[in-house]
């Protein structure tokens, strides 16, 4: 499997921060944003890494990342997305990469405490679709957010509503097989002008190959400035613990 950062897009809700800089390369706690999902895919046993990212920052990855090697990697691969279009869009760009291995999918300003060894493993198991992981939040109206069937499937996925089914957002963490590359060129932009990433899971409910698991220790998101700051008290709070 390997492993896809997706850190583009102009970060317009933290204005005027991201005026000067890339989203992902602000400070979580002790450690740029890029760092966390980089750490998150290498703890779950990925050793190849795209990262996908735009703007007028884009060197700034080069140059804080390099090749990797802080970070046990023999290699870091780099793509360019133009404009915003998307999250699928930005997939897309990484199909010559994955070259027909699974993938798994990570947002870069996503932060999360569990190790996803266990979910990757269970994907392996599960004969290939895909798997997401879900968290139970208190303002699902935020994110897409999975409506569950009686007997525990994901029967839909619905972005952002203004009712939603249920209190379980989909985490911007997601287990691919190479399928997604051909649901991605398949989409059509929603009326936000973008390729949405829950078309892409909403596709493979339909063909019955959509499964999840549920994160259970932290995970925020840190595009705004009340998770940015979330994020850094939870990082703290984590180091605190582990000196004890």
């Amino acid at each position: 499997m390997k492993g896809i950062i997706l850190a583009g897009g102009l970060g317009t809700r933290l204005r005027p921060l991201t005026r000067i800089t890339n989203k992902h390369l602000l400070p979580i706690y002790d450690q740029p944003m890029i760092y966390y999902p980089i750490q998150t895919l290498c703890k779950g046993g990925i050793e190849k890494i795209m990262i996908v990212t735009g703007g007028q920052s884009s060197g700034d990855f080069l140059r804080l990342l390099g090749n990797g090697k802080d970070f046990g990697l023999r290699d870091m691969y780099y793509t360019y997305q133009e404009g915003e279009g998307g999250i699928a869009d930005a997939l897309k760009l990484c199909e010559n990469f994955a070259d027909g291995d699974d993938v798994c999918v990570i947002l870069g300003d996503n932060i999360i405490q569990d190790d996803l060894g266990p979910a990757i493993e269970r994907f392996a198991h599960q004969g290939g679709g895909a798997r997401v992981l879900l968290k139970e939040v208190s303002d699902p109206q935020r994110y897409g957010v999975a409506e569950l069937a009686a007997n525990g499937k994901i029967v839909g996925i619905e972005e952002k509503p203004s009712n939603p089914k249920s209190n379980f957002a989909v985490t911007g963490i997601y287990l691919y097989d190479s399928k997604v590359f051909e649901y991605c060129r398949d989409l059509k932009p929603s009326a936000r002008g973008e390729l949405e990433i829950t078309d892409v899971n909403n596709a493979y409910i339909a063909a019955g190959n959509l499964h999840y698991d549920f994160i259970e220790g932290f995970w925020t998101d840190a595009g705004q400035f009340e998770s940015l700051f979330h994020a850094s008290q939870l990082i703290a709070e984590q180091r605190r613990s582990q000196k004890r």
